[in-house]
């Protein structure tokens, strides 16, 4: 009996100090998302007003373009010499940053990434702003937790909540901000212990950003939905033609860096070179819509505007071009360009709502292009609505999954394979890309791989209930009958 009341007591104990700790460690991260908040949401409001003004100003000469080689050449060098870890853009450096570096960050790249897009975009860079911001927003939150001695476990964290803080101050999406954050570092993973922390973060960027000035914008589309099962299929449809296109851009990207990395010259004279065909792209088409920022595209083709079919192919030129000679700047806003354009043209040929498609179009290829459908999917609902959003899902997922295990990041993780198309390896079958071995692989699909000797697809660790009790999981052998 008393044995029994001494089993209870210490497990009643262990209970309540084990919970006393969540409690405590909730509240830490808390107030440490906060400062986070507040640390990325000044820095940030600070670039993009600086951005907008020098934008504004410089956009209303038509003959801007011309200065595109100058602001690479510049961009080039100033990286080059002072900062070489900002170059690119920007959330590929902080995913980098966390995977191989423990989240540190060195503390010139902030000021230096700041002037770099600045003058990348302010010239004619076609780039964006995001992923500036997500990196100014890691930095300042890299150079805290050195001065406050953070752990690595501690500091990859509160690193990442500066990097949704930034992605929050732009868009004024603090929702998606968090799920970028929590899903980008991994394919097939998301980090739920950053989900909290990074969503406070976000609010808080989010309040200080608009709180000096930075306007968040905000859509209304308004369609008519005949058929809810048809509006499905379609989406399905778009899905694919989205996901395919991704596809094309990425290549499109990573050839084009190789491309330049070949060329004999320093890098600030590859700045010179990639500044020469953004003049030449623009002389060739005979509008500047396809070098700097480009967020009057996308309001346009939101708001109905129709557009050709080759916008979303020009601005995949001008982006790889300018972010692989040297130019400084994020890689979303091009995304959302090339996404709505492609989107809008969509709905041209097939009849459909152009502002609907634009918006899904946008979402959808950022699901592709950067792996992070969840984040997409709020990102629809946020900008514009929940029912706008949830047709977007369908279209965000199938994307997705189309592109397979490419992306814009790199350094992205493959924690997960999307599908089993991807792992048909496991399954005894073999890659041969003869044609027998050609109908071999197909036809092991439609016969839905092995069926004897099926390899089993289990999660691994314990279960709840196994680590409540501190039993381990019996071992399964890897082939059942």
């Amino acid at each position: 009996m008393h044995r029994s009341i001494r089993r209870f007591i210490h497990r009643s104990r262990r209970f309540w100090v084990i919970e006393a700790l969540v409690v405590l460690t909730t509240l830490k991260w808390a107030i440490l998302a906060v400062i986070a908040g507040l640390l990325a949401g000044f820095p940030t409001a600070l670039f993009l007003l600086v951005l907008d003004n020098a934008t504004g100003i410089v956009y209303a000469q038509s003959w801007y373009f011309f200065m595109a080689p100058a602001g690479l050449f510049l961009s080039a060098f100033i990286v080059k010499k002072l900062a070489p870890d900002a170059t690119g853009h920007g959330t590929e450096k902080v995913i980098e940053a966390i995977h191989n570096h423990g989240g540190h960050i060195a503390p010139r790249v902030v000021p230096v990434k700041m002037i770099a897009t600045w003058i990348t975009l302010t010239l004619g860079g076609s780039a964006g702003k995001e992923g500036p911001s997500a990196q100014i927003g890691a930095g300042v939150a890299s150079m805290f937790s050195s001065l406050v001695r953070m752990n690595r476990a501690d500091r990859e964290r509160f690193v990442l909540c500066g990097m949704s803080a930034g992605f929050s101050g732009v868009f004024g999406t603090p929702i998606a901000g968090a799920l970028f954050a929590a899903e980008v570092l991994s394919i097939g993973r998301f980090s739920y212990n950053s989900l909290l922390p990074s969503l406070l973060a976000s609010y808080v960027a989010f309040f200080v950003t608009r709180g000096l000035g930075v306007m968040h914008l905000t859509y209304s589309v308004d369609f008519i939905v005949s058929s809810e099962i048809a509006m499905m299929g379609k989406m399905v449809l778009f899905g694919l033609v989205i996901g395919g296109l991704a596809i094309i851009f990425i290549g499109m990207l990573h050839r084009t860096e190789r491309l330049f990395a070949k060329i004999p010259v320093s890098t600030p004279v590859k700045g010179l070179i990639g500044g020469v065909v953004l003049i030449a792209v623009v002389l060739l088409t005979g509008t500047t819509n396809y070098v700097g920022l480009g967020a009057r595209i996308v309001d346009r083709a939101l708001d109905g505007e129709t557009f050709r079919g080759i916008a979303p192919f020009f601005k995949m030129l001008t982006t790889s071009v300018t972010l692989s000679s040297g130019g400084s700047g994020g890689i979303i806003m091009p995304i959302f360009f090339i996404g709505s354009t492609a989107g809008n043209y969509w709905a041209q040929i097939t009849g459909g709502n152009v502002g609907l498609y634009s918006a899904i179009g946008m979402v959808a290829f950022l699901a592709a292009c950067a792996n992070t459908p969840l984040a997409a999917i709020m990102l629809a609902m946020e900008l514009f609505g929940v029912r706008t959003g949830s047709y977007g899902a369908i279209a965000c997922t199938v994307s997705f999954l189309v592109v397979g295990h490419l992306s814009v990041y790199p350094s992205q993780v493959i924690s997960i394979k999307k599908t089993w198309f991807r792992d048909i390896d496991t399954h005894g079958v073999e890659f041969s890309f003869t044609r027998t071995g050609i109908r071999k692989m197909f036809g092991s699909f439609f016969r839905g791989y092995r069926t004897s000797d099926t390899i089993e697809k289990k999660a691994s660790g314990q279960t709840i209930a196994e680590a409540r009790h501190g039993r381990k999981r019996p071992q399964k052998p890897d082939n059942t009958e």
